[in-house]
């Protein structure tokens, strides 16, 4: 990533820098995304022309087999029964629609839209995401440290050698033993000399060594070599080349980014409670997700059953019931879809991001569908979502199953959290994206179609 020359270095908000006009080639990109997007809804007219009936009854099926999932999910018995055979008659009718009507059809629908998308990324290149806050170029570590834990998303610090990688860029490695307590390794690093300290592992173990990296003001390095990686995710880093992030510790791209707080405890993505967060304390969960998930639902959203004691304020500081999950998370998530969870558009905003959902019943699951399909999540009823730099949790219980940074934990209430803003300073190579996918994506439909002409006009999408 470049840096603007009207960026500083004090983490102040700076000016988003003039972007130059679009490119020929962004032009043309942004006609063939535009051209193929009506190309699709031409072919989709035209097939419902054809044939009125089939596009009407495949949004049934596909709601019926929705709700009848639902229904076999939060319920035992003959009714989990009787609802599994109706999702599986549901889904067997969607699949002869899509085999007996025009395959060809759909596979070229589906290569328009793949075909859209695509055009549509590289016309719309950077134009759309902020410049990050206090953004600077910086030389090589004098000292740099690489902690490694090589079990982390399947052994991937093996796979990728990264200890050998390391050391041909100087950076000491230092691999994990079981048993060895991360917090003190990563401190006896500082105590050390270490002028950058770095860890490759998975989002547990990033919040880890980040918080130490805060303590001391030391640069953090993001090594992507966990199994999800959402914290890279969202820095900019290229998840799928691991190796090619060591390069941070060489001449690199410095700023400061937001942590957030449970207690005591630093989180660098977020903390789940409510149904999510239950059903993953189960031994059982990561060896069988679906059985798991099926054994406990009927407890927590069934008929009759109890809402998860969890007491908190809404925005206007008044208290709200209970909800069936409840997201905290270090800044703000995309969230105009469901898929868009996991994505922040930027990581120094100094706020915690606060989500909740309700589903009351199976009934309510349409219109979640129907807010997911328009890109417009926050109209479906039972979603919530609202900032601020602190938020407490109460309960009546003793503890609470609590998700953080994908780990399950019990803790007691009430729980405490608060954003640290501009906290870490971190390092990114300076090839990196350096923003996250969210932040270079319009947000809905709508807004992409302005933007797109915008650029084939020749001006900026922002």
């Amino acid at each position: 990533m470049k840096v603007p020359a009207e960026t500083s270095a004090d983490g102040a908000a700076n000016a988003t820098p003039a972007r130059p006009a679009p490119t020929t080639q962004r032009r043309l990109a942004a006609a063939a995304a535009l051209i193929a997007l009506a190309l699709a809804l031409a072919l989709a007219l035209v097939g419902f022309l054809h044939d009125p009936v089939r596009l009407p009854l495949a949004v049934l099926l596909i709601l019926g087999a929705v709700m009848a999932g639902w229904t076999a999910l939060v319920h035992r018995g003959a009714a989990r029964a009787i609802a599994a055979a109706a999702t599986v008659v549901a889904v067997l009718g969607l699949g002869g629609l899509l085999v007996f009507g025009s395959p060809l059809r759909l596979a070229v629908l589906v290569g328009l839209v793949l075909l859209s998308t695509a055009a549509a990324r590289m016309a719309l290149g950077r134009d759309i995401a902020d410049t990050p806050y206090g953004v600077r170029n910086v030389g090589p570590a004098s000292h740099g440290i690489l902690i490694m834990n090589r079990w982390s998303g399947g052994g991937k610090v093996d796979k990728f050698g990264l200890e050998a990688e390391a050391r041909r860029r100087g950076v000491a490695p230092i691999l994990l033993q079981r048993g060895d307590d991360l917090r003190a390794i990563a401190e006896q690093a500082v105590a050390r000399g270490a002028d950058v300290i770095g860890m490759a592992g998975g989002d547990g173990s990033q919040a880890l060594v980040a918080d130490v990296a805060r303590q001391h003001d030391v640069a953090f390095v993001c090594i992507p070599a966990g199994t999800r990686n959402h914290f890279a995710h969202d820095l900019g880093l290229d998840r799928t080349d691991v190796v090619a992030a060591l390069d941070a510790y060489g001449t690199a791209v410095e700023r400061r980014v937001d942590l957030a707080l449970i207690g005591d405890r630093v989180f660098v993505n977020n903390v789940s409670l409510g149904a999510y967060a239950t059903v993953v304390q189960s031994d059982a969960y990561r060896g069988a997700k679906l059985a798991t998930t099926a054994r406990v639902l009927p407890d927590l959203l069934g008929p009759g059953a109890a809402r998860l004691d969890i007491r908190y304020a809404g925005p206007d500081g008044n208290r709200v019931p209970p909800a069936d999950v409840l997201l905290i998370s270090n800044g703000v998530y995309r969230l105009e879809s469901i898929k868009g969870l996991g994505t922040r558009e930027r990581l120094d905003a100094g706020v915690l991001g606060i989500t909740t959902v309700v589903v009351e019943r199976a009934g309510d699951l349409p219109g979640l569908l129907t807010a997911e399909a328009s890109g417009r999540l926050e109209r479906f009823r039972g979603y919530r979502s609202w900032t601020s730099p602190e938020f407490e949790v109460t309960s009546a219980e003793p503890v609470i199953d609590v998700g953080v940074d994908g780990e399950a934990l019990r803790l007691r209430p009430p729980l405490r959290f608060r954003s640290l803003p501009g906290a870490l300073r971190i390092r990114t190579p300076v090839h990196a994206p350096g923003v996250a996918p969210a932040a270079l994506a319009p947000a809905g439909f709508g807004k992409a179609s302005i933007a797109l002409v915008q650029v084939l006009t020749g001006h900026t999408a922002r």
